[in-house]
Parts: structure tokens; C-alpha cells; sequence
């Protein structure tokens, strides 16, 4: 039990930019504001940015890589808005095409939470492949365009990440202890807190699907499965900047940082520790 309120516990840390999300959400639809409710979101979001960065809680790579993924939401945003798959109640002077602009940080708050998680539970990952998962994450990506024009190969892209992930074990530690657990069960576990959080956000009017213009209704079951896909395109992109850094492959028994060599492939130490535990502490392995 004390190592589930532990792990619960900096779960909820890793989770920090998307509670603030929320509560400036909540506050733009309670508080009266002299702005429309978007623009107030947005400079609301920008602040808490910048905060998290002054003091530290988001470094300044993790900031770099957060924007990534408002650069990676933005055309899927804009073309599902123009498509009709959900839509903005109030957009607000800062919008593009009929997307406000604060719509970004929610891509950057899945984003944030993958980053968190990586360096807060000394996150490593044994067996990845990284070349055909990549693969597999472009691919649901295009898919989430294509599918309005070609067919929809969601069920498909839903098996590929099972596949290719099959003997992918994803490594942290929790105290002094190492747990470990299939990557691809992150991703399903993950995609169904987002398809909770979704419900949410849309009774607080962050966005709609067209069921829920006139009255609020739960989201669609079938959100999961997109919420789950988005979520491989996230571990991905995050482990592409990992691995650069030497921080994506591991030992089950050891968070040492290790890099890949390009010659041979394998695994050499770089010399430094993720924690500052002596070789007496040795973290437990437990799956």
C-alpha cells in the first residue's frame, strides 16, 4: 500500500500542468471575465508555462520538447475542426482558422506528463524498437488525416503498436524498488485517464463533438481508441529525444543511462546515475 500512495503520489506530480489546465479551464466558465473565455484560457496556460519553467519544475529542454507537440497538434486541430469532428464554443481573438489557440496545450499536456513521468520514475525502456514503432506512430497520425478521405485503418493501427511493442518492457522505480510492465499496456492505461479527462473538458466547454452541441452527453466509447493511438505518437516522439540523450535504453535492474552505439548497437554506459543511489541500495525488480 505504501508503495502504491507513492507511486500515486508523483503520478499526481507528473500530472501537475494538465490539473492547472483544468483549473484555469474551470475558472474561465465560473469567474466573470472581461475577455472572451479563450483568450483568457490562453494567457491563463502561457503563464503556468512559464511559471513551471521559472522554477524549475519543467526544465528547459522538457519546455522545448512541450512545444513539439503544439506543433504537432496544430494541422491535426485544424483540419478535424474544418472536417466537423468536434468543434470550439468560443474561439476568441487568438485563434487560427477557427481553433483557438489554446487548444495546443492540450496536446502539450500529454506531452508534459510523458516528460515528467520519464524523469520522475527513472523511466528506461528494454526491447523497443525504435525504427518500426516510429513507423507505426507516422502512420496513425496520417491516419487521423486520411481516414476522412480513404478508409479508416484505426483497427488495424490499433494491433500494429501490439505487435511491434510485443517484447517492449517499460522500467521505473518506485522508492527502492523496480517495476516493470508491457509498453503497450501504457499505452492503453494512459489513453483511458485522457478518454476520463476528455469527459470533462468537454462538460466544461472546452470543446464539442456535434452530439453534445445542443445537450452535454459522455463522450463516445470509441474516443479511447483514438486517445490510446494519440498516446503512441507521444511516448514516441518523447522517446526519439530520450534515446538522442542516452537516456532510453536500460537495464530491468539497474536505472543506469545507457546509449546505443551506432556501429554495433549495443548498450554502453555512460558513466552517470539517473538517482544517487549507492551500489548498497540497489533497486528491486518486480514485474
Amino acid at each position: 500500500m505504501r508503495q502504491l500512495l507513492r507511486f500515486g503520489w508523483i503520478e499526481a506530480q507528473c500530472c501537475l500542468f494538465a490539473v492547472l489546465f483544468f483549473l484555469g479551464l474551470a475558472l474561465v466558465r465560473l469567474v466573470p471575465l472581461p475577455m472572451d473565455p479563450a483568450d483568457a484560457l490562453l494567457l491563463w496556460c502561457l503563464a503556468v508555462t512559464l511559471v513551471l519553467w521559472l522554477v524549475r519544475w519543467e526544465p528547459g529542454r522538457e519546455v522545448v520538447v512541450i512545444f513539439g507537440f503544439h506543433l504537432v497538434g496544430r494541422p491535426l486541430e485544424l483540419f478535424k475542426v474544418r472536417q466537423g469532428s468536434w468543434s470550439y464554443p468560443d474561439t476568441g481573438l487568438a485563434s487560427i482558422g477557427g481553433v483557438p489557440l489554446y487548444s495546443g496545450f492540450v496536446y502539450a499536456a500529454v506531452g508534459s506528463y510523458v516528460c515528467q513521468a520519464w524523469r520522475r520514475l527513472d523511466l528506461r525502456i528494454t526491447g523497443y524498437r525504435a525504427r518500426a514503432t516510429a513507423c507505426v506512430a507516422v502512420l496513425i497520425y496520417l491516419n487521423f488525416f486520411t481516414s476522412h478521405v480513404m478508409w479508416d485503418v484505426r483497427l488495424v493501427l490499433a494491433l500494429a503498436p501490439l505487435m511491434v511493442t510485443r517484447r517492449t518492457w517499460v522500467h521505473v522505480t518506485v522508492g527502492r524498488s523496480r517495476y516493470a510492465m508491457p509498453l503497450a499496456l501504457s499505452f492503453v492505461l494512459i489513453g483511458f485517464v485522457l478518454w476520463v479527462a476528455e469527459k470533462a473538458a468537454t462538460l466544461l466547454r472546452a470543446w464539442q463533438y456535434p452530439s453534445q452541441e445542443s445537450v452535454w452527453t459522455l463522450v463516445h466509447a470509441a474516443e479511447l481508441g483514438s486517445w490510446s493511438l494519440l498516446v503512441v505518437v507521444s511516448i514516441v516522439l518523447v522517446a526519439a529525444v530520450e534515446a538522442h540523450e542516452g537516456q532510453l535504453y536500460g537495464t530491468a535492474r539497474e536505472p543506469t543511462v545507457v546509449r546505443q552505439t551506432k556501429r554495433r548497437g549495443a548498450a554502453v554506459p555512460t558513466g552517470r546515475r539517473c538517482t544517487p543511489r549507492s551500489h548498497a541500495h540497489r533497486p528491486r525488480v518486480t514485474r
